[in-house]
């Protein structure tokens, strides 16, 4: 691999290196919607070139999320066979070979500095890595002043042998995922993802399988595009967990074009960098045969933490419930009486619907708007119903 002396990874000699171009991949059923009409002429297409120069024809602040699998540098040291003597198909490409440490250091520095120009405040980062990488990778994160949120370790269902046998295994490949500053506030999808585990936490470990099968992109001879494709299940849930329908998803090493099928399929809009033209035209032709995703089954998983907060006096102010109104407990054993200023009193007690339901339990803690009920034509109803009624009429 040549490394530029701005520390830039080139991924063919400097001689036959060109200025970034767009090379464009519409999408078949383009995402477009009312909203993103007129989008930038960048938007889901591959950017031709060198990875800082082409990061250059973006804006500042304008992808909502990158997922990064940049080269390893994997020192490897001659062929590897397995026992049979037959060769292994190892990565050995030029573009993932460097001088030193210190080159790639500096090529790392260079294409994080590019990212993190055009990434928005409120954005996220996700670089994939080995032991030969990624702990570098995490230093100069940290250094440009990227706050890491986890790492995400991906166990491969179906590793490659240790062939030597002088070795573990190497059976996962960790993930960083950071977010541009401490004070962003970037999207996680927490409920979404615990639907999508079955109601359980997702974990911080994702047992997945490597890119094998008729996923694996294969050339005229029957060979691999692509010596590290990533399997698309890993992209799914990188871009679930970290990105809304509609988001501008950067991915500065394209390949064959894993990121932007994902994004494609889940509704999102892709950016890609890449040098080699072999892989551009794979990219093509897989992302052109994705259908877009689109309506409401791209809709996610929200909790009650995503909903707009609604005080109880929003109840008064909006005419759904009037002061000197009658609330009791689900089983009308206590009553309390609404005030204008949105207060509660019940006997000798007074404060807000928590405290004063509280205080007639004699409980620590109360959440008051499924214990006080409203009387409706002879049933009770929980006043949460009348959140509920206002949270829809304000999203309307």
């Amino acid at each position: 691999m040549t490394v530029l002396r701005t520390g830039v990874s080139s991924r063919t000699p400097l001689k036959t290196r060109s200025s970034a171009s767009l090379t464009s991949v519409r999408p078949t059923s383009p995402l477009e919607t009312p909203e993103t009409a007129g989008q930038p002429s960048w938007l889901n297409t591959i950017l031709k070139g060198d990875c800082v120069a082409a990061l250059e024809k973006l804006p500042a602040k304008s992808v909502d999320l990158v997922f990064a699998d940049p080269p390893y540098n994997l020192q490897l040291g001659g062929d590897l066979h397995r026992p049979d003597q037959s060769k292994v198909d190892a990565c050995d490409d030029h573009w993932d070979q460097f001088a030193s440490f210190e080159a790639y250091d500096a090529f790392t520095r260079a294409w994080l500095m590019a990212v993190k120009r055009v990434l928005k405040k409120d954005g996220s980062i996700w670089v994939i890595g080995s032991y030969h990488n990624i702990f570098r990778v995490g230093a100069i994160l940290q250094d440009l002043g990227f706050w890491i949120l986890n790492d995400i370790v991906w166990l491969k269902s179906n590793p490659m042998p240790n062939f030597r046998g002088k070795r573990f295994t190497n059976a996962h490949e960790t993930m960083i995922w950071a977010a541009p500053s401490r004070e962003a506030k970037y999207t996680f999808n927490y409920d979404a993802l615990k639907t999508f585990n079955d109601d359980l936490q997702m974990r911080s470990d994702w047992q997945l399988p490597l890119c094998t099968g008729s996923e694996r992109l294969k050339d005229e001879d029957g060979q691999k595009v692509h010596p590290t494709q990533k399997p698309e299940s890993l992209l799914y849930r990188v871009l679930t967990a970290s990105s809304k329908p509609g988001d501008v998803v950067l991915d500065p090493f394209f390949g064959t074009g894993t990121t932007g099928a994902v994004a494609k399929r889940l509704g999102r809009n892709f950016v890609g960098v890449e040098r080699e033209e072999a892989y551009i035209e794979a990219a093509r032709k897989r992302i052109d045969a994705i259908e877009a995703g689109s309506g409401a089954s791209l809709d996610m998983q929200k909790g009650k933490r995503a909903e707009p907060r609604i005080p109880f006096g929003s109840l008064l102010e909006t005419g759904l419930l009037a002061p000197g109104t009658e609330l009791t407990c689900p089983k009308g054993k206590h009553q309390a009486v609404v005030r204008a200023d949105g207060s509660l009193i019940s006997g000798s007690h007074s404060g807000s619907i928590h405290k004063v339901g509280a205080l007639v339990q004699g409980a620590e803690a109360c959440n008051g708007w499924t214990f006080w009920h409203i009387n409706d034509n002879g049933a009770r109803n929980p006043v949460d119903d009348l959140r509920k009624l206002l949270r829809s009429r304000l999203a309307e």
